[in-house]
């Protein structure tokens, strides 16, 4: 051990800033989370997610070299989020009450203040070339989530699970832009119900 009064070892050093690097970084994320998702990202500026997060513009750069690593970074958390969601929903051997829970879920999520539908919807309009790194993230996780989609409908016995799975896609899309735009009292129980018809229709002999 140090004696009192000498400067800490480098060793123990690199850890705490590390940490500190980490904590700041997740700070810059939170708030551009916050301020993309409730304002749109072309609206918010660096400066505002700068200033939202406290920190210098030195700082902001130093973590993420471009608005674009910014926004991609952003994404990929609501990603995560997304995923880890789902994927605690589903029920196995049971795809019906997995829908029902899905449904119920962006029942809730619409219903709740600041809800602004989906954030890789929102995100695809605001960036309209198919190349930009921001659309790759959005492609990738609207890729995931029809896989499990799928997955979900050959669990179910669908005939044409892959169409079936479009299908459901399509149904989640309206949820999400009808939860913002219309009425989202509605929305869970019209969702739940429109799962159901897709499941039995592509059941059917």
């Amino acid at each position: 051990m140090g004696q009192a009064g000498t400067a800490p070892s480098s060793t123990t050093a690199q850890p705490t800033r590390r940490a500190g690097r980490a904590q700041t970084r997740e700070r810059i994320l939170e708030s551009a989370s916050d301020l993309f998702y409730a304002q749109g990202i072309r609206a918010t500026s660096a400066d505002r997610i700068i200033e939202m997060a406290g920190i210098t513009k030195v700082t902001f750069y130093r973590h993420f070299r471009t608005k674009s690593d910014l926004v991609v970074a952003y994404l990929e958390m609501q990603a995560t989020g997304e995923r880890a969601w789902l994927t605690g929903l589903r029920v196995p051997g049971a795809p019906e009450q997995t829908l029902q829970g899905l449904a119920a879920g962006i029942g809730t999520a619409s219903c709740s203040p600041g809800f602004r539908g989906c954030a890789f919807i929102n995100a695809a309009a605001e960036f309209a070339d198919p190349d930009d790194p921001v659309r790759t993230v959005v492609h990738d996780q609207r890729t995931w989530m029809l896989g499990q989609f799928e997955e979900i409908a050959e669990e179910a016995g669908a005939g044409r699970p892959s169409a079936t799975a479009r299908e459901l896609m399509l149904l989640r899309d309206g949820a999400m832009v009808n939860g913002y735009v219309g009425e989202p009292s509605t929305v869970g129980e019209a969702l739940g119900g429109a799962f159901a018809s897709v499941i039995a229709a592509a059941k059917a002999p």
